[in-house]
Parts: structure tokens; sequence; C-alpha cells
């Protein structure tokens, strides 16, 4: 095996685990539409996608170990003798079997889109809650604010497409743009300064990021109000 196809392997996992991330999304955003038709949190079939979401997201884990592990066992053998090469899927295997061995389901609940199911599904239910008449007034409210929120990237000055809240300052950027930002930062040994005109968080960092699916949806709907007129 080269160095050429491990790192094409590397390559197609990465992929894979965007299909996967995009797929989190789907099942989250039925979820919420089965709670926003009024199904409520007792539907069974809450319980099935979140269980859905737990599994990819025990999967995408798994790639990320993977990844981590091949990573670090090449650069291993690269300053090895090149016999030590012939090691390197057995290294691979072994350190990961151990590290899988290490963790526990309970440690799923902290993956970032099973945390953005589950606000999603909350918020949801907190909605759909309301009287006809509550429910009325808030179609108005969202209306309104749709129309006042800035659904634009302070990065890439275009419309976000996987918003993320900043828990520090409040602030939304396109999750690919400031993830992107902050690994450049890092890569100068500097600090992520908030890109939002005016704001104070000087240290942006990737543990702030909260994926906001409700704030998505609402771009979202705004898009479809948008084709609609």
């Amino acid at each position: 095996m080269s160095f050429s196809a491990v790192n094409g392997t590397l390559s197609n996992l990465k992929d894979c685990q965007a299909d996967i991330g995009t797929g989190m999304d789907i099942v989250t955003d039925v979820a919420m539409d089965l709670v926003e038709a009024q199904d409520g949190e007792g539907n069974p079939g809450i319980k099935e996608m979140e269980a859905m979401i737990l599994e990819c997201a025990k999967l995408d884990r798994e790639i990320n170990c993977f990844v981590d592990i091949v990573q670090q066992v090449t650069a291993e053998v690269t300053s090895q003798q090149p016999e030590a090469m012939f090691t390197l899927s057995a290294r691979v295997k072994e350190q990961f079997t151990d590290r899988m061995a290490g963790l526990s389901d309970a440690e799923l609940q902290n993956h970032q889109k099973v945390i953005a199911f589950k606000d999603s599904i909350r918020n949801s239910l907190s909605q759909a809650s309301q009287s006809a008449e509550n429910m009325e007034e808030l179609d108005e409210d969202i209306a309104v604010s749709q129309s006042q929120v800035n659904f634009i990237c302070p990065l890439t000055q275009e419309e976000m497409v996987n918003p993320v809240k900043n828990k520090k300052c409040n602030h939304h950027y396109d999750e690919r743009a400031i993830r992107s930002m902050i690994k450049t930062r890092h890569g100068q040994k500097k600090k992520c300064r908030c890109p939002v005109v005016g704001c104070g968080n000087t240290d942006v960092k990737e543990s702030d990021l909260v994926l906001d699916q409700v704030f998505r949806r609402k771009i979202q709907a705004r898009k479809r109000q948008t084709n609609k007129t």
C-alpha cells in the first residue's frame, strides 16, 4: 500500500462524513416537521429519528478516530525504515480497536449534531404547545423577525447554508467559512476574532460554535417565501 492510496482513502472517508452530516440535518428537519404537525414528542417516529441521529453520530466518531489513527501511524512509519510500511495496516487495526474499546455510547450525547437535534425538537415542542391564537401571533412575529434578521454570513457575504451560533457573542456564521477561518488563524499562530463588525470577541474557538437548526430553517422558509413571490 502506498501513501497516496492511504491519502485517497482518507479523502473518501471525509467525503462520507460530509454526507453523514447532511443526512443528520435532513433527519432533524423531518423530526421538526413531525412536531410542528402536532404529532408530539410521544410520536414513535421522533424516537426512531433520535436513534438514527445517534447511530450517525457513532459512525462519524468512528471515522474521526480512524482518520486520526491512520494519520498518526503514517507519520510514525514515514520516519522509520521502508519495511515499516508493511506493518501499517496491523498498527492501525490494533490502535483503532483499543480506542473504540475505551469509548462509550453515552459520549455520543455530546456530539454537536445530537445536541442540535435535541435543541431543535425542544424548541419545536415549545412552539407547538401554543394555542391557535398564540400561534397566529407567533407566525406574525416570525415573519417580521425574518425580515429583520441578517441571514448573510459576515465572512462570505452570502446567505448562510449551515449557520452556527457563537455561544460567547451570539453571532451567526456559515459553518464552513468560520471553521476555515479558525484553522487558518491557528495555522498562523493567531487567535480568530469574530468577523462581525464591532464585536469584542477576539478569540473564537470551534468549541464555541453550536449548530443552529432553527435558524437554518428560518433561512429555508425565507427562500421558499421568496420563490413564491
